[in-house]
């Protein structure tokens, strides 16, 4: 009796069998997607009540894949979730997956994704503005590339076009939303404290004579004071 008391035990509740099998069936849309899922999505997908039992299965796996070590988790990113590898293999990734030349931003294409990023909604002309040259061929590049898309129009004469990120954006950069950029005060060095700059070497300056810096004082006198003679023969005439 004390034995079968103890396999009932062991045997999980109705419940606990249903959590594992909406985690294994929430993992499994997971891992057949490469793009991030809503939870409504995967709520849809897998025919649960509500977002809250995706929620929770996505929890649970985490907790799980933690407990194992695996190298992956599941990341909340653009409003979805998906399955990303964990920072510390980025560099296996990396050495793996090289990056298609296609792909790559330029240092201009950064810089005015940026000031989009940070600055959005934003005119052409603003971004211009702020970088100092022409960027018509840089935003047509991000647009192409889905990084960058119209957002609206200014209200203002002959209404520009306004600029802003996408999606693909947050998915490139692994961003849950845009709250999730980093500050403009974390972007800036530190500058060095002032007790750690030395002072310039100066090399030293060759002794001045002494006749330059000690003139006799009656020598500068009689130059600067007129010829007696002179007002002598002034006042006679």
């Amino acid at each position: 009796m004390e034995q079968a008391s103890e396999q009932t035990q062991d045997v999980p509740g109705t419940e606990e069998v249903e959590s594992i099998e909406i985690a294994a069936t929430v993992e499994a849309i997971l891992f057949a997607t490469d793009s991030p899922l809503s939870p409504a999505k995967i709520a849809q997908v897998a025919e649960l009540p509500g977002q809250r039992a995706v929620k929770d299965a996505i929890a649970a796996l985490n907790e799980r894949y933690e407990s194992m070590g695996c190298a992956f988790h599941i990341e909340a990113i653009a409003g979805g979730y998906q399955f990303l590898t964990l920072p510390q293999y980025h560099d296996v990734i990396s050495r793996l997956l090289r990056a298609k030349s296609d792909s790559r931003l330029s240092q201009a294409a950064m810089e005015t994704l940026a000031v989009v990023a940070y600055r959005q909604p934003i005119l052409r002309a603003d971004i211009e503005a702020i970088r100092g040259v022409a960027c018509g061929e840089v935003l047509r590049g991000l647009l192409e590339k889905g990084l960058v898309k119209i957002v609206g129009r200014a209200e203002v004469l002959g209404r520009p076009m306004l600029y802003g990120t996408t999606r693909r954006f947050l998915e490139a950069f692994g961003l849950e939303n845009l709250d999730g950029l980093p500050r403009v005060e974390e972007l800036r060095a530190p500058a060095a404290p002032a007790a750690e700059k030395a002072p310039p070497q100066q090399e030293d300056a060759p002794p001045e004579s002494p006749a330059d810096d000690e003139s006799p004082d009656g020598a500068q006198n009689e130059s600067d004071t007129p010829d007696e003679s002179d007002s002598t023969d002034q006042d006679e005439a």
